[in-house]
């Protein structure tokens, strides 16, 4: 079983950056996708940015230019580098990926980093 831990979150001023960051382990399988979605109180779960093992990126309009996903293959570790952040860009950010094992895919899901983007 994949196991992905989240770091990064944190509160900052409208303007500002963070830079979150999600390591899976448990497992020798590659990695196909990693994924950043993020969830805000009342709203439902929406993808950030999305990363393929060949570095081919997807963003959410919303967050595209401010935004930037990248991974290391070698350290099985997905990167957001959250520049200009906005109040509305605040939420629980979750890391996902999936891989394929015995010819079935799976999904995994981190347990979530808070982003809080306040004055």
């Amino acid at each position: 079983q994949v196991q992905l831990v989240e770091s990064g979150g944190g509160l900052v001023q409208p303007g500002g950056s963070l830079r979150l960051s999600c390591a899976a382990s448990g497992s020798d399988s590659s990695i196909r996708t990693m994924n950043w979605y993020r969830q805000a109180p009342g709203n439902q779960r929406e993808l950030v940015a999305a990363i393929t093992r060949d570095h081919t990126t997807n963003y959410a309009d919303s967050v595209k230019g401010r935004f930037t996903i990248s991974r290391d293959n070698a350290k099985n570790t997905v990167y957001l580098q959250m520049n200009s952040l906005k109040p509305e860009d605040t939420g629980v950010y979750y890391c996902y990926c999936n891989v394929k094992a015995s010819g079935r895919w799976y999904d995994y899901w981190g347990q979530g980093t808070q982003v809080t983007v306040s004055s």
